[in-house]
């Protein structure tokens, strides 16, 4: 049998090493003459999903996948188990003249095919032309499919063909890790079904991303690949205003106070494989937050000391959730290739930006519990082949606030005393370097800080209820009281996070937020710590006690009046005694 009917050497490797980047589990298939008319007709393949792309809400939902053949041809296994023995090839009746003329015009306009040698024959070059060219010329060390590629013009009008449907199977799409054979052997490319992971304008919950192109040659014993992709990631970081505080994934934070927050999300690994690549920040903040849209910056790079600022090549929106929700952030890139220099696979992403939580939201900041939650995703182009997109996996950071509810009432009969008032000053805050932002200033209505006093009054049921309130120490003073009544000596509140030394701010919704709370009191006794300091709320009571009722009190009044009862004194018993001297003097006349 002449040389041209025994096919030497369609490497199938060529497209096949290409599509096993990033961990492939097959080694690059050799070539070798096939001997005439052995086979063994399995036709059987398995690709394995990528442990990375599991929806980690389905774990046991499996990628899908559909298969396009380009040649029919005969295979046989090598003299290992990683080769494979290609003959008589030919194209397969789904790849239609159009496409095939197609092929052959892109392999002679591609880059380099000049000082190729041997190149395809001048007119009508045969399929085992073809496959002899690919396999001489498409090897590739790294077997990477980027955009522009050969391969990727290729699979790009491959997928244009009709797909092949499986053995046994009623259409043509196929999941991952389950073996699945087919009718004729020969040369395949296989891509993830676009449908199964979200399109452009459906991808909600859709966490699984495409393939790379995997070409492999599918005959002799049966074959195993890895699909190809990549999984952007993100998470989020709140800082605390405690002093030394770096980036985390909690905080507790002022109403009013400027809250400082960064994202970080990561591209694909196949990045490359991309014609363009969306991606977006969708971040969701609470109902209490509001967000400082013009305080949004954005950078790329491998780390966060050493980055570009990209701000002004993406669009960054903040609008207000739908039925009362909280604000939504997005930071949007219709094509990120082209808004970072030098995209590569380590690129990464970094969004800063500072938000509040808004005293005019008040009734809408969460105490304790679960704190202020602010959730992102990111939206992305998922896969290489398509303009589909999907979502990563949610980060969620919290931020704490706390409230004081006070309870005023009579030291003995313990009724509840109304129209008494209180300010509240921040005497040790728990911000900056030293406390400076916030050092002396007073409580307002909404649990914000000023520098002018606020005066709280207790309501009917002797209550002041307080949100808002950040870790720290806070000064009470009762500044009006009842008319009866003494008032109460300064004490102090300090409000802290810290249990034995263990961070005891929690992170799960389930958990309720507890606080650790000390109070002073020159007359402790007046002033009562409820022990249930529980959902991140301090529990006081503070007690009066009647006094004298005297317009004059204290010292100097006390002293005004001996002083003047002294006067009236001396006067009198001056009178009288003038008054026994004139008697005296009378007599003795």
């Amino acid at each position: 049998m002449s040389m041209s009917k025994n096919i030497a050497r369609l490497a199938v490797t060529a497209g096949l090493t290409a599509a096993l980047s990033f961990g492939g589990v097959m080694a690059p298939v050799t070539m070798a003459f096939a001997a005439d008319g052995a086979t063994t007709a399995t036709n059987s393949i398995t690709i394995r999903q990528d442990t990375k792309n599991t929806d980690a809400t389905n774990p046991s939902k499996k990628t899908q996948f559909v298969a396009y053949q380009i040649f029919n041809a005969k295979v046989v296994d090598g003299t290992s188990t990683s080769d494979k023995v290609v003959s008589d090839v030919e194209w397969s009746t789904n790849v239609e003249p159009d496409t095939r003329n197609a092929i052959i015009t892109a392999i002679q306009a591609s880059t380099g095919y000049d000082s190729t040698n041997p190149k395809l024959p001048t007119e009508n070059p045969t399929a085992q032309d073809v496959a002899e060219w690919m396999a001489a010329n498409l090897q590739s060390a790294s077997g990477v499919v980027n955009n522009g590629d050969l391969l990727d013009t290729i699979a790009g009008l491959v997928k244009g063909t009709t797909p092949v449907t499986p053995e046994g199977a009623s259409e043509a799409k196929f999941a991952a890790d389950t073996p699945v054979s087919f009718k004729n052997s020969g040369y395949y490319l296989f891509l993830t079904d676009d449908g199964s992971i979200g399109t452009e304008n459906d991808y909600s919950n859709k966490k699984q991303t495409g393939t790379s192109p995997i070409f492999a040659v599918v005959g002799g014993s049966a074959v195993e690949v890895s699909e190809k992709i990549g999984i952007p990631t993100v998470t989020k970081k709140i800082k605390d205003d405690k002093r030394r505080s770096d980036w985390a994934d909690k905080a507790d934070s002022q109403v009013g106070q400027d809250v400082q927050y960064q994202l970080t999300g990561t591209v694909a690994e196949n990045v490359a494989s991309f014609d363009s690549y969306y991606y977006e920040f969708h971040d969701e903040l609470s109902a209490g937050l509001t967000a400082k849209e013009d305080s949004i910056k954005v950078y790329a790079g491998n780390n966060r000391a050493s980055v570009e600022e990209i701000t002004s090549a993406c669009t960054r929106v903040v609008k207000n959730g739908e039925n009362g929700a909280g604000q939504i952030l997005t930071v949007q890139f219709d094509d990120l290739k082209t808004a970072v220099s030098n995209l590569t696979k380590d690129t990464k992403i970094f969004v800063e930006y500072t938000a509040v939580l808004d005293p005019t939201k008040a009734e809408k900041v969460t105490v304790g519990g679960e704190g202020n939650k602010n959730t992102v995703k990111l939206i992305y182009s998922n896969n290489p082949m398509s303009n589909g997109r999907g979502e990563s996996v949610p980060d969620t950071v919290r931020d704490y606030t706390y409230a004081l509810k006070l309870v005023k009432q009579d030291h003995k009969t313990k009724n509840k005393l109304q129209n008494v008032g209180f300010t509240i000053q921040a005497t040790d805050p728990d911000d900056n370097a030293d406390g400076s932002a916030s050092k002396g200033k007073y409580v307002q209505e909404h649990g914000n800080l000023d520098e002018n006093e606020y005066e709280f009054f207790t309501d009917e049921n002797g209550e002041i209820y307080i949100t808002g309130l950040d870790a720290g120490t806070y000064t009470v003073h009762e500044k009006t009281a009842l008319g009866e009544y003494n008032s109460l000596k300064n004490f102090t509140f300090t409000i802290s996070t810290q249990a034995s030394g263990v961070d005891s701010l929690r992170k799960t919704e389930e958990e309720a937020q507890n606080v650790t709370v000390t109070r002073t009191a020159e007359t402790s006794d007046l002033v009562i710590l409820d022990a249930n300091q529980t959902n991140g709320t301090v529990n006081l009571t503070v007690e009066n006690k009647k006094g004298s009722n005297l317009p004059l009190t204290g010292l100097n009044g006390v002293t005004f009046t001996w002083i003047a009862g002294g006067a009236v004194l001396c006067i009198g018993v001056a009178h009288l005694i003038r008054s026994r001297k004139q008697a005296e003097e009378s007599e003795q006349e």
